[in-house]
């Protein structure tokens, strides 16, 4: 069994990083030994994770990036059994040359493209990048085989990332130049990026979370907010959020919230709605105070994961300089939870923000 980290909507606003340096931050695994009675811990590593050496699992053995039962271990010899709990604590380089192989059938639906640009709404459920955990049938394998001369841009032209139960609108670059020009536009917070969120709680209409996000320390598969912190415990994040309606379930407060990022730190959204009293409903990860509360909201709608929806995206086009803007629903099983508690109408975007706009023109 494997438990992993993904991002929520982490960006390669760094300038070009490698594809290891943001899974380092990306995806810690955990496993749970299965079927191993007394193996070397090298061995049973590399059969948990096919799309890594054996040289490069041994080396991080050796360097003490792995716990067995929480303990370090730097002896590629330990002897692992059925039950153990291996814990990677720094993220190994995958095998590009398996993993970043193109592959058919992978479900995405692509909104736009042209020569530069492609535009794809993710559904929920399916991950973005290869990864230790993931190493195939993922976004980028699909992009491969669809658009093979992606394999000509550093990860095939992907710029940012959603976590794998956020569904909703990416943008991918189909040449170097414009990945360069979008991961600019992503440092310098000019890509527009909106989402919905459906949360427990009565949101405020108008609210900026402006606190840093790090690991958990106590869980490898968490992040939390960090209030005042700075540099190395957490990175600066901050999450502009307005209500766009609300309303009760059974006693419940339920907020429909519009965000906007100007950063992209992984889980930030869920992250910093949390530390607002305001869970999302379904989220596995973060349930608030009141956990109970949400366990019964999700039982009521069948509805098992975070309730996030990247629903619109704009950029000024790489090429043209152009301003261009994609909206897209929300995935059928969100659209029923929303329609259930009487949120919409969600077939056009919200409009939330742009009433600053309106208010400045009537002043």
């Amino acid at each position: 069994m494997t438990n992993t980290v993904e991002k929520e909507s982490h960006d390669y606003s760094d300038p070009m990083p490698t594809v290891a340096s943001e899974e380092e931050e990306n995806l810690l695994p955990v496993f749970t030994v299965e079927g191993f009675w007394g193996e070397r811990l090298d061995k049973v590593l590399a059969s948990l994770m096919p799309e890594v050496s054996r040289a490069r699992l041994q080396k991080l053995i050796e360097d003490g990036s792995v716990e067995v039962n929480g303990s370090v271990v730097t002896k590629v010899r330990q002897k692992v059994t059925d039950g153990d709990e291996i814990a990677l604590l720094e993220e190994p380089r995958i095998d590009e040359a398996l993993a970043f192989a193109p592959q058919e059938g992978i479900d995405f639906d692509v909104v736009y493209e042209d020569e530069a640009v492609i535009v794809v709404a993710k559904p929920a459920g399916l991950v973005v990048h290869p990864g230790a955990g993931n190493p195939d049938r993922t976004l980028l394998n699909g992009l491969l085989w669809r658009y093979p001369e992606l394999a000509n841009v550093p990860r095939a032209g992907i710029v940012h990332r959603l976590d794998r139960d956020t569904s909703g609108l990416m943008v991918v670059a189909r040449t170097l130049a414009a990945q360069t020009n979008l991961v600019r536009q992503l440092q310098e917070r000019t890509v527009k990026r909106e989402y919905w969120a459906i949360t427990l709680g009565y949101a405020a209409r108008d609210f900026t979370v402006e606190v840093p996000i790090g690991r958990d320390p106590r869980s490898r598969t968490r992040f939390k907010g960090f209030p005042g912190s700075t540099g190395v415990r957490a990175k600066y994040a901050k999450t502009r959020a307005r209500a766009v309606d609300w309303s009760e379930v059974e006693g419940i407060p339920v907020s429909w919230v519009a965000c906007r990022l100007d950063t992209g730190r992984t889980h930030q959204i869920r992250v910093h709605l949390t530390g607002e009293d305001l869970p999302l409903v379904g989220d596995q990860v973060y349930r608030g105070r009141a956990p109970g509360l949400g366990v019964k909201l999700e039982n009521l709608f069948d509805f098992h994961r975070q309730a996030l929806h990247a629903s619109r995206l704009g950029f000024l086009h790489p090429v043209t300089g152009e301003y261009r803007e994609w909206f897209v629903e929300p995935d059928e099983d969100m659209a029923n939870l929303m329609e259930d508690i009487g949120f919409g109408p969600i077939d056009r975007p919200v409009t939330v923000f742009e009433k600053d706009l309106v208010d400045l023109a009537v002043r």
